[in-house]
């Protein structure tokens, strides 16, 4: 990955597992890391909760290399009681797969061990540095699902092609034929290159956007609300230049003068709503550390309300920090799957009355029982599932899917034809063919067919969260479906088929 100066860039992430293995953890305590981070460079790319980026090249060199930037940075935030992870590599892309790699061996130089270090002691370490010019060699054997695209990860294994290394082994020309401009992008990632020439000229002041309130804004959600409309308006300023924005500097300047300052970059365009979820981030994170530094018990992090607590917000500034040229975007074949613009600000609407967990939307995840495949995340925000959906899990139910699943399984009681329970034994064998059925403490219905049962242990290696459990699937004398699962003795139902 190159500049436009044509020198190597190198780009150090911090990533903070944390926010992936707690979804329920508040995107605002990110500001803590984030606020570390910029006491080693000042100009820290937000890139999501848990995630952000900074240039490697000169903090490395005041603090003595990159591994030396990359452990001060780790001791930094483990003193603020979140453990982190950091990649160094020549861009982005590769960096952030560097840091989120698994920790085998403490890799620091290049070496005889591969393009991208080599092992000291064979100890766990939580920095991998991927030597210059080493990123192919790094990149070429991660699954094409780390390109993020869902359609290629789909699309390119079924084609043969399952690792970054072998799609990069196609010709470009190849490459966009068949896969539009998404797949030249990707295309470019898989080589290790910069897949936007960035504009080498300084935004001009007219790109500028900004909104004032007055009265001062005391709440989060109308300076939100706001931020949507400045970004279409900047968007549209920026199109008429043939241009388009990757990096945004969000400013808000407070009634007291206080400032804050925050710039966020994106692994795509940074649409409307995206720069609008990203102010409310900041807006957040700045009230959680604004708290954290009147506590005086240690290890303590109140979060403040919705109120902005300093006289209320006069001025919102967006900053185009980054500029690529607007090459347009490919639609789908059968229609665009973008989230369309009146649906956003409907949600938009409904969430700056309501509150921003009102509107949620489904995001796949990965699981063996239905409640475990879908996760609610609040409208706008970016959020990855707690398991991811595309590994193989073994025990999963097949298609089709049940229409409707219950939040809080029902109790339900199933028994054979003379009226005794229908048991499972360890073997997974039942004591009896199920007859009937009674759902919820409703009236008792024949059962006219049934499948199962189909066993899962899950966590067994983990004895607070494991479980055992048998599924079936019954079919009631009045066309009504279930899926119902037995689970420490007890029928209980999951899900319904409509």
């Amino acid at each position: 990955m190159t500049s436009s100066g044509g020198a190597v860039r190198r780009v150090l992430v911090v990533w903070c597992p944390a926010w992936e293995q707690d979804p329920e953890l508040d995107a605002r305590a990110f500001e803590q890391v984030v606020t570390v981070v910029e006491g080693f460079c000042p100009r820290v790319e937000v890139l999501r909760p848990g995630a952000c980026a900074i240039g490697a090249r000169g903090p490395a060199r005041y603090f003595g290399g990159e591994e030396a930037l990359a452990r001060k940075i780790i001791d930094v935030v483990a003193c603020l009681g979140f453990a982190c992870q950091v990649g160094v590599a020549d861009g982005l892309f590769a960096a952030q797969l560097a840091a989120r790699a698994p920790r085998r061996a403490r890799v620091s130089r290049p070496g005889p061990a591969g393009p991208w270090g080599s092992s000291r002691d064979g100890a766990p370490d939580a920095v991998m540095i991927v030597a210059p010019g080493g990123t192919p060699a790094f990149l070429a054997p991660h699954p094409v699902g780390s390109l993020g695209n869902p359609e290629l990860a789909d699309l390119l294994p079924r084609l043969g092609v399952r690792t970054l290394g072998e799609f990069a082994a196609l010709s470009a020309a190849e490459a966009a034929n068949r896969f539009g401009l998404a797949g030249t992008l990707a295309h470019q990632l898989a080589r290790g290159l910069d897949p936007r020439p960035l504009v080498s000229r300084p935004p001009s002041v007219d790109l500028y956007a900004s909104v004032a309130f007055d009265p001062p804004a005391e709440q989060t959600e109308p300076v939100v609300f706001a931020a949507k409309a400045l970004a279409e308006r900047m968007h549209a300023d920026l199109a008429a230049r043939g241009l388009a924005c990757v990096r945004v500097q969000v400013q808000v300047i407070c009634a007291d003068g206080q400032e804050i300052t925050r710039l966020w970059r994106h692994d795509g365009l940074l649409s409307s709503l995206a720069v609008a979820e990203r102010v409310r981030w900041q807006l957040a994170g700045w009230r959680a550390a604004q708290d954290a530094r009147s506590v005086t018990a240690p290890g303590r992090l109140p979060f403040a309300s919705e109120g902005i607590h300093v006289g209320g917000i006069t001025l919102l500034r967006l900053v185009p920090d980054q500029l690529v040229r607007n090459v347009g975007r490919q639609l789908g074949l059968w229609g665009e799957t973008a989230v369309d613009d009146r649906v956003a600000r409907a949600a938009l609407r409904v969430q700056a009355m309501l509150g921003h967990d009102s509107v949620a939307r489904p995001l796949l995840a990965g699981g063996r029982s239905p409640a475990d495949q879908v996760t609610l995340v609040p409208f706008g925000d970016a959020a990855e599932p707690l398991y991811p959906a595309d590994p193989p899990w073994p025990g999963r139910l097949p298609a089709p899917a049940p229409a409707t699943v219950y939040p809080v399984p029902r109790s339900a009681k199933v028994t054979d034809e003379s009226g005794a329970a229908v048991t499972v034994t360890g073997r997974a064998l039942i004591s009896a063919p199920p007859a009937w059925l009674s759902a919820h403490g409703e009236p008792w219905l024949a059962i006219t067919s049934w499948a199962g049962p189909w066993p899962v242990t899950e966590r067994w290696w983990r004895p607070a969260s494991s479980r055992r459990q048998a599924r079936f699937q019954l079919v009631a004398e009045d066309g009504s479906a279930w899926l119902a699962v037995v689970q420490d003795s007890q029928w209980l139902i999951e899900a319904s088929y409509d």
